[in-house]
């Protein structure tokens, strides 16, 4: 059998722009670098990057390096990655199948045999504005419509949602839906009961959809929104925690919403959220692939794993650009070009 040696290292990336959300603000970023190395590859390295959230990962954990080395060390000692034994803590699950996936492909970053991987087709991608007060959140917006973005994320909930709705209604007077597909991101801002009232103003505006209008845990209360929004809900934070199988046929079957959205790093690696695509699409229900503030090492095995998942000629744009978000990111072979994500070795 072969013999493995994993070794971890730290390191923490730097936003050019404060990142805020509705649940605060982030300036960096810490991920673990997992490098796999085989007796029977001699030269040859798999790289993983292993990013959990703070506060958000269900695998956000105070002994997370500890947890991580051990299963470091079982992947040695048994030749594989036990992906069950993972199943609660996809950023770690998540960064060991990209190291292994890489290490097994003679160290390339291709990590996909797909036209995205031969350079031959991009992503379609969204472009993200993150939350700020309403003249930063302006000016962004329109960089990304200088920028050839035919999709554009907005994230809401923690500027006054009247300045929110002036900035979207400001956009809809000069860009109409066939020019530019809007949607936006609420991460859980709204109470229950203001929610439907506000997803009606949205609605107004032809919003593509929004994601986890209220905070993630209320099934019964996010059912009911789905079921009588004149908005397309999308699920993200409530998918977060939610690993086993039968846990998740229960969530889709309460909730019922309209897409989902998948975070390897969050949602379980690869293996989870392709089961997540798997009971998705027996129910009808729509999904596309973002990234979790990743480097561009995470960011290209997310954007490969989605040129495998969904096939040549993807339409519906990912979430797959905010590996460009640090001052000292990583050096991959991606690249944005337009409203495209590029693999260009």
């Amino acid at each position: 059998m072969s013999r493995y040696h994993i070794d971890i290292a730290t390191r923490v990336f730097h936003f050019k722009e404060p990142a805020g959300t509705s649940r605060g603000v982030y300036r960096t970023r810490t991920s673990r670098f997992v490098h796999i190395t085989s007796d029977d590859l001699p030269g040859v390295v798999g790289v993983g990057e292993c990013a959990p959230l703070p506060r958000l990962s269900c695998d956000d954990l105070p002994d997370y390096d500890e947890v991580l080395r051990r299963h470091c060390d079982d992947v040695c000692d048994h030749g594989d990655i036990d992906a069950e034994a993972l199943r609660h803590y996809p950023s770690m699950l998540f960064g060991l199948e990209m190291a292994w996936r890489q290490l097994h492909l003679g160290g390339s970053t291709a990590l996909s045999g797909t036209p995205f991987s031969r350079g031959e087709e991009g992503i379609p991608i969204n472009g993200l504005v993150w939350m700020g007060d309403f003249e930063t959140m302006s000016r962004r917006l329109e960089q990304k419509l200088d920028q050839g973005y035919g999709c554009v994320k907005i994230k809401i909930g923690a500027i006054d949602f009247a300045d929110e709705m002036a900035l979207i209604r400001r956009l809809r007077d000069r860009y109409g839906s066939d020019r530019i597909e809007l949607r936006v991101d609420a991460n859980g801002a709204f109470s229950p009961s203001e929610a439907l009232d506000r997803l009606r103003q949205l609605s107004l505006n032809d919003i593509h959809s929004i994601e986890q209008p209220i905070m993630a845990g209320q099934w019964q209360q996010m059912a009911r929104l789905c079921q009588c929004s004149p908005l397309p809900i999308a699920l993200d934070e409530e998918l977060i925690g939610v690993n086993t199988l039968e846990r998740k046929r229960d969530l889709l079957d309460t909730i019922r919403p309209q897409y989902i959205i998948l975070k390897p790093s969050l949602h379980g690696g690869m293996v989870g959220c392709r089961e997540w695509i798997s009971l998705a699409n027996e129910r009808g229900i729509g999904s596309w692939i973002t990234s979790a503030l990743e480097s561009n090492v995470g960011l290209n095995a997310i954007a490969h794993f989605a040129a495998e998942v969904y096939g040549p000629s993807i339409t519906m744009p990912q979430g797959l650009g905010t590996g460009q978000l640090f001052t000292d990111n990583i050096d991959m072979p991606i690249t944005i070009r337009g409203d495209k994500l590029w693999y260009l070795p």
